[in-house]
């Protein structure tokens, strides 16, 4: 399995399945792959998806990503990002590596962690997937209890809320009540494609701070 692995070239945007594949085979497969990689893997009961992002993808995962943070910076809440962190549930036979996740709730119970383990740590509070591809796996990010679930898709964000077992879209976020975020966000990633980065985070804050006047 892993001498056939590293044969195995992902051209950008495209996905890799493989089928059959045990725990122990995953697990294997995490420590051939590595921490630093661009490929993200999903994985359902079996079978492995290994995903290659497009440029245009990792832009507006880190973009968006940049924007949660200026938020929560703002509004002084403690939070710890883990970016594309792999998430897996051995009971469930599931794991997914989010474009971005935060801890903001739950930040406190895995503070200073070096290894999570969903079977005894909360999952993440927020995740983000960013759709170009359409990668975004939200059966397993329901299995795992993740509470909200960002998508971005075609320019526009879709919040989605954990409620009775089901994903159900939201216009606000559980994290975020009261800001109109899935009309801001957009608005701000694509103004950085013109203003710029540090110049599009700045309006931003600004902008948070007023809606706290």
């Amino acid at each position: 399995m892993l001498l056939e692995l590293k044969r195995i070239y992902v051209p950008p945007g495209q996905r890799v399945l493989l089928q059959n594949v045990t725990w122990t085979e995953l697990e294997a497969i995490l420590e051939e792959l590595g921490e630093h990689r661009a490929a993200r893997i999903a994985y359902d009961r079996g079978i492995l998806e290994i995903m290659a992002p497009l440029p245009e993808h990792e832009f507006d995962k880190e973009i968006i990503g940049d924007l949660v943070k200026a938020l929560l910076e703002e509004l002084d809440v403690e939070f710890v990002s883990l970016g594309s962190t792999t998430f897996k549930n051995q009971f469930m036979e599931k794991g997914i590596e989010p474009d971005q996740c935060f801890y903001i709730k739950n930040e406190a119970l895995i503070r200073g962690k070096k290894r999570l383990d969903l079977t005894i740590d909360p999952p993440p509070d927020l995740a983000l997937e960013i759709d170009i591809t359409s990668r975004t796996h939200p059966n397993i990010y329901l299995a795992l209890n993740v509470p909200e679930l960002w998508r971005f898709e075609k320019g526009s964000l879709k919040i989605n809320l954990l409620q009775d077992g089901n994903y159900v879209e939201s216009q606000s976020s559980l994290n975020f009540p009261d800001l109109p975020l899935i009309e801001v966000i957009p608005e701000y990633l694509e103004k950085s494609k013109t203003a710029g980065r540090n110049a599009t985070l700045k309006a931003f804050r600004n902008w948070v701070r007023q809606q706290r006047l």
